[in-house]
This record gives C-alpha cells, structure tokens and sequence, in this order.
C-alpha cells in the first residue's frame, strides 16, 4: 500500500459513521483496501473535471476579454452543486447519491452502495485538503510578486481602505437590516460582519493577470486586503463567539488582535536576517529543488504557524513570499512556483464556484423571495460600503481610486465561511442565509470585469491627456 493510499485510508476511517467494525481480519482488511483505492479513483475523477473545467472556463473567459479566474469561477459553478454535480461538496448539503463521481465509481470500478457515504466525505475531504493548498501557494506567490518596499509606502492608505472597507459595510448592513427589515441583533451583526471580507485571493489573482500588482492601486488593495482579512478574522472570532454564547470574549479578541498584528510585523522585521540564511542554504544544496523545496518548507511552516495562533494560514503564507521577496533569488523563485500554483490553485478557484447553490436564486420559492429582497440590500451595501474605501485615500498623488475600491468588492471563499458558520449555529434563518450567498456570488463575479473596466478607463484618459 503507498504512502497516499494509507493517508486515504485513515481519512476513510475518521468519516465511516456507518457502524462499520475496526479492522480486524485479513478480508475486512482487504475490503479497506480496496475502499482506500476507489478513493484514490474518486479524487483522481475529480481532479480530472476540475482540471477540464478550469482551462475551458479560462480560455474561454480570455476569449471574450476577461479574467481567466472569472471563467474557473463561473466552470466551477457549472460544475458543482449548482448544475452537472460533477464536483459537489457535504458541506452544501449534497449527498453521495447526487455525485456523478461516486455514480460512475459505483458502474466502472464496483463501488458498494453501503460504502459510498464514506467515500464520497473522504474524496471531498481530499479535494478540499488540496484547495487549501491551492490558496496557500496562491497567497506565497502574491507575497513573491509584491514589493515590501511598495507595501511599506503604501502601509498608512492601506491601513485607511481596510478599516473604512470594513466598518462601512458592517455598520450600514446590520443598522439597515435591523431598522428596515425589523431583524434580531444578534443575527442582524452577522449578516452585517459577512460583509466586511475580501477575498485576497481572487482580487490579487486579477490583479496580478491585468499586470497591475506592483501599481501603486495594486499595491495599496493588496495591502489593504491582508489588512482586511486580519480585521475580517478578529470579526469572525466576535460574531462565532455571540453565535455560541450570546456573549463577544474579550479576552479572545484582544488575544486575536495583538496576536495578527505581532504575527505580520515579526515575520517582517525577522525576514531581514533570514534571507542571508535562506540563500546561503539554497547554494549549497546539490540536488533538485534545492531553492523551490526550503522556500516551501519556510512557507508552510509560516502557514502552519498562524494556524497554530488562531490566524488564518494564507496569513502565514503571504507573509512568507513577502520575506523571500527581499531575497537575491526572487525572481529564480518566482519562476520556479508558477507550475506549482498552475497545478493546485485552479482547485480552490474551482471548488470555490462548486460550492455556490444557485437554487437560492429561484423567486418561485416562497422563502427565496424574502431572501430576495434581502439579498438586493445587501447587494448595495457590499458594493458601495467597500467603493468609498478608495475615495478615502489621501495626498496629491494620483491614484485610481475607483479602482481600489472595486479591488475590495469581492468576498469569495470568505463570504462563504461566514455563511457556512451562521448558517451551521442557527443564527441565520434560510431567508438571511439565501441573501448572504447570492451578495456572495454577485460580489465574487462583478469584481473581476469591473476591476478590468476601472483600469481600461483609467489608461485610456491617460491617453487622450497625453495626447
């Protein structure tokens, strides 16, 4: 048995709530094996339509002039729950049955019916293991491709967007829900608090494709955005902790807050001396991989590590590309990581667009209606609470600052896991929770072209000044 299929195997075991017995005798043994396989079958199947699904949808996207990462997201929705169920998720409240995966396990590779719950939780534990992965290369690479120096120039309007971009919308979305709409605080401040997050990763994709990373705009959203996201997990951890007590843990919150900033600030000040190191290590090794695998080590141990302190690991990994970007081998590096991500992060920006239930955009459903109306609220609120960010930005120097704010628009992945938490604690009711994803999917869809547009109108006035 390979080194994969036991990992395969004991994730089988964590999820096999059938009552099966532990293993015992050699044919139970041999029958786990034979599990531990049609998992590796059922991954490699999915890798498969995600891969198809990812270059088709990002070709075609380049074709009609848009951002390759606006095509994987809408091919991951064709893909998943929303449609051909080719990639779904438990999560979405998807069953083995519905998975055309575990379908054709069961006619091509003999799939017992008993067995298929536990398969079907164990492939998309894999697949979703491997979309983490995704981000957390997505977000090094970001780190490598940004400028430390630019980040720091830019820190104080960075500071300024994040903070506006996040108090903004909170406010406007949970005093709005709660006058308008005659809500409960408590559920009225989560539906508020999803809409202060921004999804670093699909922004600096974009950014980094329209080649506007290393501008002044791109500097200032990405900065904006790490920024943001620090605020959006000290968010999560108040309104997760008033979902399961009623009560915010100050202790925790003061703890997440000065733990975020000391994180960021001591990965940048200690990467001023371990990029010597880094290098000096690199030059001795002989063998492949000698600069690409001790940058991997380092970033996953930075990931590792803010998981460990209750941050989020792209965290760690961000910061990690932002202190080998200091190094002599950046751009050798650089170069070196892109068949990585080209390989593990179309499955987050896939698995991402599989996770959206377009169902909850059906106005024949009665509880879809007022989810309705509510989402279209919210919809305004997460637009415009995040686009006068970017008029908040200070100085006689020129900067685009329409699209800074669009930058901030996009919630993404994030969205979704205030969705997924409000919506697993009981704290938002199917009509609050229906509004919560679509001004998910909207935000995550719009941001693409409009950040493409804010940029083409801005060359082209650049243009006609000049000429």
């Amino acid at each position: 048995m390979t080194a994969l299929q036991t990992i395969f195997q004991h994730s089988l075991s964590l999820n096999l709530e059938s009552g099966l017995p532990l293993l015992a005798t050699a044919s139970e043994t041999t029958a786990s094996e034979a599990d531990t396989t049609i998992i590796l079958a059922g991954v490699l199947l999915s890798l498969v339509f995600i891969y198809f699904a990812s270059k088709l949808g990002g070709e075609l996207s380049k074709l009609v002039d848009l951002p390759p990462v606006l095509g994987e997201l809408v091919a991951g929705v064709i893909v998943g729950i929303s449609a051909l169920h080719l990639v779904i998720f438990p999560e979405t409240g998807a069953m083995a049955s519905d998975s055309v995966v575990i379908t054709i396990l069961q006619q091509v590779v003999g799939l017992q019916p008993e067995n298929a719950s536990a398969v079907f939780a164990s492939q998309s534990e894999v697949i979703s293991v491997l979309a983490e992965l995704g981000v957390i290369i997505l977000l090094f690479e970001i780190g490598l491709e940004s400028d430390l120096r630019e980040l720091q120039k830019v820190g104080t309007r960075a500071a300024i967007v994040a903070v506006i971009g996040v108090v903004a919308p909170f406010i406007g979305g949970t005093a709005g829900l709660m006058l308008l709409f005659g809500m409960p605080t408590i559920p009225a401040v989560f539906a508020g608090a999803a809409l202060t997050a921004t999804s670093i990763g699909i922004t600096s994709k974009v950014l980094s494709e329209l080649g506007q990373l290393k501008s002044k705009e791109g500097q200032i959203i990405v900065g904006a955005a790490v920024i943001d996201d620090v605020l959006g997990i000290i968010v999560l951890a108040v309104v997760a902790s008033l979902a399961k007590t009623g009560e915010v843990d100050v202790l925790n919150l003061v703890y997440l807050i000065v733990s975020a900033s000391a994180f960021l600030l001591g990965s940048i000040f200690l990467g001023k001396f371990f990029n010597k190191s880094f290098v000096a290590i690199a030059q001795k090794l002989q063998t492949r991989g000698n600069l690409v695998i001790p940058a991997l080590i380092f970033a996953f141990l930075m990931a590792f590590l803010a998981n460990a302190i209750q941050l989020e690991a792209i965290l760690g990994a961000f910061a990690a590309g932002l202190v080998l970007d200091e190094t002599d081998k950046r751009k050798e590096l650089d170069q070196q990581i892109i068949p990585i991500a080209d390989i593990l992060v179309p499955i987050f920006f896939v698995s991402v667009g599989a996770r959206v239930d377009l169902s909850v955009l059906n106005p024949t459903s009665a509880e879809n209606r007022q989810g309705l109306i509510i989402a279209a609220f919210l919809i305004v609120v997460a637009i415009i609470g995040k686009i006068i960010s970017g008029w908040a930005i200070f100085g006689k120097e020129k900067v685009n600052r329409l699209a800074i704010g669009i930058g901030m628009i996009p919630r993404g992945e994030v969205g979704l896991v205030f969705a997924g938490i409000g919506a697993a604690s009981g704290i938002l009711d199917k009509p609050l929770q229906a509004a919560v994803i679509i001004m998910v999917i909207l935000t995550t869809f719009i941001a693409p072209p409009l950040l493409r547009f804010a940029f083409k109108e801005e060359a082209e006035i650049v243009e006609e000044t000049g000429s």
